[in-house]
């Protein structure tokens, strides 16, 4: 796939789940969670320029810290994630103000990378960006589905961090 391609895939990805967080929604610890992350990395792996040929120790250097800011975001943003059980046993969840603010930190810090490597005058493909990503997805699904099934049948929310930083006003599910 060319760049550009890559780059939708990742905005439209990113969008959708996004957009898809912050609303409430129902989890399914059955489902087959990892599969989307799998799929970003198998295509993300497979193209030929993930790492700069003539700068391979560098690039290496720069997909790894690009790969523990994602797991890092990943982990960040399923702890951050409100996750409660209805009467009728369905387990919900819903990213919090501070979900965002993770999202924001690592945000920064991958362009932060991304300067770094052109300061360094390394070719940096947008694999790398959805390696990234498919990490941040996989480790916030295994959290989550984890963070689920431990829930057993409690009727009240589960803590997320940072949810009384904001007690002046409780979001309503």
């Amino acid at each position: 796939m060319s760049a550009l391609v890559n780059v939708l895939v990742i905005v439209a990805v990113v969008a959708i789940v996004i957009a898809r967080q912050f609303r409430a929604r129902s989890i399914n610890t059955d489902r087959r969670w990892w599969l989307i992350p799998v799929i970003l990395a198998v295509v993300a792996l497979r193209e030929p320029g993930i790492l700069d040929a003539h700068h391979r120790t560098e690039s290496a250097a720069l997909l790894a810290v690009e790969m523990l800011i994602g797991l890092a975001m990943g982990a960040g943003w399923a702890w951050t994630t409100r996750i409660w059980t209805a009467p009728d046993g369905v387990v919900w969840t819903k990213s919090t103000k501070a979900s965002g603010a993770v999202w924001a930190v690592g945000i920064v810090l991958r362009i932060g990378i991304y300067a770094l490597g052109t300061a360094l005058g390394l070719h940096q493909d947008s694999s790398a960006l959805m390696l990234g990503l498919a990490g941040t997805l996989l480790v916030r699904g295994g959290v989550l589905v984890w963070r689920a099934q431990s829930l057993g049948t409690a009727t009240r929310p589960s803590p997320a961090y940072g949810d009384d930083m904001w007690t002046a006003r409780k979001e309503s599910v």
